[in-house]
């Protein structure tokens, strides 16, 4: 038998199991009674059995489970946001978006629950070098897209893509500001973490690693208890979650890798930051631990 036989009777052998699969498949998609869980544990099948690579199933995974998501499980929480005052000066204004890396920027009043609007970098620049330019940056400000935390994330994924918004601004129940989300944060929920190159690798297996010499990694998603239990400490989790929304606070801006602040007994500095959020830091401990 020839190489070409050969080859033309192993399709033919393994077609009733791939006719098989796709019926099971074409079926789960169909409309008919099925669950979630059926759906998925099909998908990893057809990965087992070579028809999709693991980074398609790793997609669509992501993709079903945005459907289980609000905005408030995702969204840049308000104290990690970098909002503009609009009463700045172009100048101050440049210097806040070159420093923070941003290209959109909510734009506040004299309270920073008053979004104005929204700034994009490319429209400052070309008021502040363009001959008689704008007078002051209200005028130019873009609609900003006002959203509760509670909107399904599939739901605003939609509305992006129809609007072609890049940000809205997450309102609580209160109507004050409680975060922002950019259309990038939605779609890492589907394919993964989009790292760009000023971001720098953190160890990913806990939350809190001990260093050989002494100093704590520590991830900036680390509950605020649980680094209160770890280290013996009482900061107050009334207002902030996570130790990255606290620190973030105490420092008044969104901080840059190697930035430090000294807080009670600890020494915070960022070791991992991007333009959008603080990643993780290096802690050392004053004293006794």
């Amino acid at each position: 038998m020839s190489e070409d036989d050969s080859s033309h009777a192993a399709a033919e052998r393994h077609a009733p199991e791939r006719r098989s699969w796709l019926e099971r498949i074409s079926s789960a998609l169909s409309g008919e009674p099925t669950t979630r869980e059926d759906l998925v544990e099909l998908l990893r099948d057809a990965q087992s059995d070579g028809l999709i690579a693991s980074d398609t199933l790793r997609m669509m995974e992501g993709a079903i489970a945005v459907s289980d998501l609000t905005v408030g499980d995702v969204m840049i929480p308000r104290a990690q946001m970098v909002s503009l005052p609009a009463d700045a000066r172009f100048l101050d204004l440049m210097k806040m978006v070159v420093e923070s890396g941003h290209s959109r920027f909510p734009v506040h009043g004299d309270d920073k629950d008053q979004v104005l609007g929204i700034l994009l970098a490319k429209d400052l620049l070309r008021g502040v070098v363009a001959d008689n330019g704008p007078g002051t940056v209200h005028e130019l400000l873009r609609p900003a897209v006002l959203i509760p935390e509670s909107k399904r994330l599939d739901v605003l994924l939609r509305e992006f893509r129809q609007s072609r918004n890049h940000m809205a601004i997450v309102i609580d129940e209160h109507g004050g500001v409680s975060g922002l989300l950019t259309i990038e944060d939605v779609l890492e929920q589907i394919v993964g973490e989009i790292d760009d190159e000023h971001d720098d690798a953190e160890d990913p297996n806990a939350l809190i690693a001990a260093q050989a010499d002494g100093v704590f990694v520590v991830d900036a998603l680390t509950p605020i208890g649980d680094f209160n239990e770890r280290f013996g400490a009482d900061f107050d989790d009334d207002e902030y979650d996570t130790i990255g929304g606290l620190i973030t606070a105490a420092i008044g801006h969104l901080p840059e890798a190697g930035e430090e602040l000294t807080l009670g007994r600890f020494v915070f500095r960022v070791s991992g930051a991007d333009a959008r959020r603080v990643h993780a830091f290096h802690v050392g401990v004053l004293g006794d631990a």
